[in-house]
């Protein structure tokens, strides 16, 4: 997959993952968007080194998808307990 099809997985990632983790972000949902990008990247990174699990070429192979998904959740959960407002 190229470094474009990378950056629209992420961001269909961040909007998936501001579904499953609904509430309010402190950067709104472009915020959430490009925390899907660097998510899906990071995922994709820590998929293909730790896991043993390559990412593979096709868009739509649901590893990818979930590298890609997970990593976007554990980004926007550490963005939001670094960043978020807790009065509200």
């Amino acid at each position: 997959m190229s470094i474009i099809g990378w950056i629209i997985l992420g961001l269909l990632a961040g909007a998936i993952a501001k579904v499953l983790l609904p509430g309010r972000d402190p950067g709104g949902f472009i915020g959430t968007t490009l925390i899907g990008v660097a998510g899906a990247f990071i995922g994709g990174w820590i998929s293909a080194r730790w896991l043993d699990h390559p990412i593979s070429k096709q868009f739509f192979d649901g590893a990818t998808w979930a590298a890609a998904i997970g990593g976007s959740l554990v980004l926007l959960i550490i963005y939001r307990v670094l960043f978020g407002n807790s009065r509200n």
